[in-house]
């Protein structure tokens, strides 16, 4: 029992994560489609259709790094959640901190979820895999409003 693929904003700044993140998607080959911004404004901006994504649909979920420029995940995570457009997308922080204060923070501020990135491609893609079947077979994400 396959459902619609989710579509997801990634909130990554490290081009080497990005790339590891889109191979371990791809290896997993469950359809999901996934956009990509590479710092915190422009998440706030992709997510409220501001400027250059105007035209583009919110997304179903959101992954999110914590350590980035401009406005860090924390900040962004706040804003989502005080936006009434935004506040109820559920929010993954994707990251490589495994501080128990961040794990914490992430949950308080409104994250569903926290997932500490693996080191290798393989780790990787299994995690995918189990985050995906999770995401698309067992919960529910209602479809992206725009």
């Amino acid at each position: 029992m396959m459902s619609e693929p989710v579509e997801l904003l990634l909130v990554e700044d490290n081009e080497d994560d990005i790339v590891l993140i889109e191979e371990a998607f791809a290896e997993a080959k469950l359809m999901n489609v996934i956009f990509t911004v590479r710092d915190g404004e422009e998440a706030l901006a992709y997510l409220r259709q501001e400027g250059p994504y105007n035209h583009m649909r919110r997304p179903g979920l959101v992954l999110l790094d914590i350590n980035m420029p401009k406005m860090n995940g924390f900040e962004v995570l706040q804003a989502m959640k005080a936006d009434p457009l935004l506040q109820s997308l559920p929010v993954v922080m994707l990251t490589t901190s495994d501080r128990d204060d961040d794990i914490v923070r992430s949950y308080t501020d409104g994250a569903c979820s926290y997932i500490r990135k693996p080191m290798t491609l393989k780790q990787f893609a299994q995690a995918v895999m189990n985050f995906e079947l999770y995401w698309t077979m067992v919960s529910r994400v209602p479809p992206a409003k725009n």
